[in-house]
């Protein structure tokens, strides 16, 4: 495996063991794809260091359990803002 793919993967972990954060935030910050940020923290890292390698599956498989909930906020959030802006449209007031 090339040196820098193995640099990569062990910053991907760091990443996200430091900011707690999602495969998708994590393709973002290093400008990759998720598939590839997915494939660095399972199975390149397991195989560099086992130890990060482990923090890092917690971590995923947390966001994982959380994910539904997540995208229900997201969805509520949406709706919320789009009723808020029709009743502003209209003349009225709709706090968030």
């Amino acid at each position: 495996m090339k040196d820098y793919i193995e640099e990569r993967a062990v910053d991907i972990a760091e990443y996200i063991i430091e900011h707690n954060a999602t495969v998708r935030q994590a393709a973002k910050e290093f400008g990759i794809s998720k598939s590839t940020v997915h494939k660095d923290v399972t199975d390149r890292l397991l195989k560099i260091n086992p130890g990060l390698a482990q923090e890092t599956r917690k971590i995923l498989d947390t966001n994982k359990s959380e994910r539904h909930i997540r995208g229900g906020m997201a969805t509520r959030e949406k709706y919320l803002h789009r009723h808020a802006q029709e009743k502003c449209c209209q003349g009225e007031f709709f706090p968030l």
